[in-house]
């Protein structure tokens, strides 16, 4: 099953509130999916999460989950406490996770909304 996150970035209360009515409509209809979005308030909360390395980071996760963040560094070619940062502010993002002994990206895709 692929695991689909959206990343929101901007919008209202009543974007908020459309959603929120939109997930109590599916879930009465027995859909019990559950639709994961990471919401940032502007672009820039965004940029401060999502860079290049990070990117990359991801990616490779998704292909090739690691053991550990040395031996993710090492696959990366990229300082220890580099990665170390960058795993720990996907980890807050909800992207990636460290469990059973791996470091593994949370998501198979992210599709993005920004609100102008």
């Amino acid at each position: 099953m692929t695991k689909d996150v959206k990343v929101q970035v901007g919008g209202t209360l009543r974007d908020d509130l459309l959603a929120f009515k939109d997930a109590w409509k599916r879930a009465e209809a027995g859909d019990e999916r559950q639709a994961r979005v990471i919401a940032f308030e502007s672009w820039e909360g965004l940029a401060s999460v999502m860079t290049g390395e990070r990117y990359r980071l991801l990616r490779h996760l998704h292909a090739h989950p690691e053991k550990s963040i040395n031996a993710l560094a090492q696959a990366l070619q990229r300082q220890y406490r580099r990665v170390h940062e960058d795993v720990t502010v996907l980890e807050k993002a909800g992207l990636v996770e460290r469990a059973d002994g791996q470091v593994r990206a949370t998501a198979d895709r992210l599709s993005a909304v920004v609100v102008l």
